[in-house]
């Protein structure tokens, strides 16, 4: 993997203070709780993981263990990335030096750079080489396996990987080039973007839960054609991600009718062509119809097809929706959307697996799979008494919840690089890199039109950066997204510092009603705790009890926001 910098690189600070991370380290042994910038962690013996690992491999192979492994490094890292990102703003000088030093903590390895990790902000080029001693995966690997014929850090290099990733907001590869399980004297990583990166494929199998899931490529990975020409773009590395593509595994072989649900944008289309592509009917048509997109009284004619002279302009007979998909796969987009007259006939239809075209009097068998999605709360509709109960739980055989993107942020960087690969080779141009800032703004805004927005907004940058240029915020964010502008403080030293604020418009801004409101409680004597149990009793109420809608009311992380309230009840107790 050589070293090939595009321009000039800003190296990581030589001096770590630890008081940064010491003090977001809080043991609450009373209520069970440790916490590290606010997320919650396990103290475990180091043994016993080392034997589950050790029966993991027995039980489900070296391969398969390597990439469980590497995943659940891979999650740490990320996790850990947004806790330093939120905890030390901007710079990523300091940030991607403490990525290190945190680890050491958390009593994995021993980091001692070979070359320090340099970065460049403009280009999102970067570079690391280290040393990694006393790692406890390849000493673990040792005992229970002997000598090893590859590497054996795999949590170690996941970890670096998504650390990486996330604090550079495009897909960093981490590569163990020495290990201690094979017989040197210490492990030795070197870091890279992916698309440097030779051969990249068996690094990057970690990303894929289930084999249809294909990884982002690096530019010279081989491509099976063949295998991925049917297949969509899926890539994740979520915990959420993964849930889905297992269940797709499960379900695929069967012919249950399956339910995807999720907000718009989600990928739900997608993951129903996968389905399809790796189910027993994969040589059968896949047909989808976008249930809100047909006008009510052609709802019938669409789904079940019509007759010559059924009605004034019908002058030829034509099949349906449901007999074009004959021995194939019908995905029903939207299905909440159906009127109440097209969801009895759509119940009768898979209840009898027959349909009667419109104007006709003879009924034709059909054999289709059905893969019904909504973006809408299908329980809510029923006791709203939009949606049949009957045809609810028709549909609802085999159910998938697919997560927002901003509950799975740390795909963003692997469908970047994807999307960004397929819209600079169809425009005919070559995208050098992503800004810091753009990563930043990718990383902060919410995502409320999910994998659909970010889609959409890669083709709009592409067009508009330079050829040979990078990404930046003014390309990516151009179409009127509200976004989190960097703002700047004067802290106590007289040192600028940056801390995040949400941009507002003029009918946003607290008003004087508000800060008279707040003045007057303080005037009135309510203590500190007693302003904080009401901020955390007023977010419960306005998210209905959601934990985490709560915690994203007040700028707190979920582990946050539950510690605080716990520790409240546990002293009103």
């Amino acid at each position: 993997m050589p070293r090939t910098p595009h321009g000039p690189l800003t190296a990581i600070t030589d001096t770590i203070d630890d008081r940064t991370l010491a003090k977001n380290v809080h043991f609450a042994p009373d209520s069970g709780h440790i916490l590290l910038f606010g997320q919650r962690m396990l103290l475990m013996h180091g043994a016993s993981v080392a034997t589950l690992r050790h029966e993991l491999v027995e039980r489900l192979g070296l391969e398969r263990t390597r990439e469980l492994f590497t995943r659940i490094g891979y999650q740490q890292g990320v996790d850990d990335a947004r806790c330093l990102r939120e905890a030390e703003g901007g710079d990523l000088t300091r940030t991607l030096a403490l990525g290190p030093r945190l680890r050491e903590i958390e009593g994995f390895v021993r980091n001692q750079a070979v070359e320090r990790m340099q970065f460049n902000t403009d280009s999102g080029e970067f570079w690391g080489d280290y040393y990694w001693q006393a790692s406890w995966e390849a000493e673990a690997h040792l005992k229970h396996f002997g000598i090893s014929g590859s590497p054996a850090c795999w949590m170690m290099t996941g970890y670096a990987s998504g650390f990486t990733t996330t604090m550079m907001g495009r897909p960093i590869l981490w590569r163990e080039l020495e290990c201690v399980a094979m017989g040197h004297a210490r492990c030795r990583v070197i870091g890279r973007p992916l698309e440097e990166c030779e051969d990249s494929a068996d690094d990057l199998s970690f990303l894929r839960i289930e084999d249809f899931v294909s990884a982002p490529r690096g530019r010279h990975a081989p491509v099976d054609t063949a295998a991925t020409a049917s297949l969509p773009d899926l890539v994740g590395a979520s915990a959420g991600f993964n849930a889905v593509a297992h269940l797709i595994r499960r379900v695929a072989p069967t012919d249950a009718t399956v339910l995807l649900l999720g907000e718009s944008g989600v990928g739900k289309e997608r993951f129903s062509k996968t389905l399809h592509a790796i189910g027993p009917r994969a040589k059968g048509p896949f047909v989808g119809v976008n249930c809100a997109a047909i006008p009510a009284e052609l709802v019938e004619a669409e789904l079940f097809g019509v007759e010559r002279g059924a009605f004034t302009g019908a002058h030829a007979s034509r099949p349906g929706k449901f007999e074009r998909a004959h021995g194939g796969t019908l995905f029903l987009d939207e299905i909440s959307s159906l009127p109440m007259p097209a969801q009895g006939k759509l119940l009768r239809a898979l209840q009898e697996g027959e349909v009667e075209r419109v104007g006709d009097t003879r009924v034709r068998p059909v054999d289709v799979r059905i893969v019904a999605a909504a973006n809408r709360d299908l329980r809510a509709e029923v006791a709203a008494g939009r949606f049949r109960e009957d045809l609810f739980f028709r549909l609802n055989v085999f159910p998938i919840e697919i997560p927002p993107l901003r509950e799975r942020r740390e795909d963003i960087p692997l469908m970047l690089n994807v999307f960004v690969e397929r819209y600079a080779k169809r425009f005919g141009k070559h995208i050098a890199g992503l800004t810091q800032r753009a990563a930043e703004a990718l990383w902060a805004y919410d995502w409320p039109g999910n994998v659909r927005e970010l889609e959409n907004i890669v083709e709009r940058a592409v067009i508009l950066a330079d050829d040979g240029g990078n990404l930046d915020v003014q390309h990516l964010f151009s179409g009127g997204e509200r976004l989190t502008q960097p703002m700047f403080n004067l802290s106590a030293g007289g040192r600028l510092t940056r801390a995040a604020e949400t941009t507002t418009s003029p009918s946003d801004a607290p008003s004087d009603g508000v800060d008279a409101h707040i003045a007057s409680l303080v005037d009135a004597g309510l203590r500190f705790d007693e302003l904080e149990q009401r901020l955390l009793d007023h977010a419960m109420t306005r998210t209905g009890g959601n934990l985490s809608a709560a915690a994203r009311l007040l700028g707190l992380r979920r582990g946050q926001f539950e510690y605080r309230a716990k520790k409240r009840e546990a002293g009103s107790a």
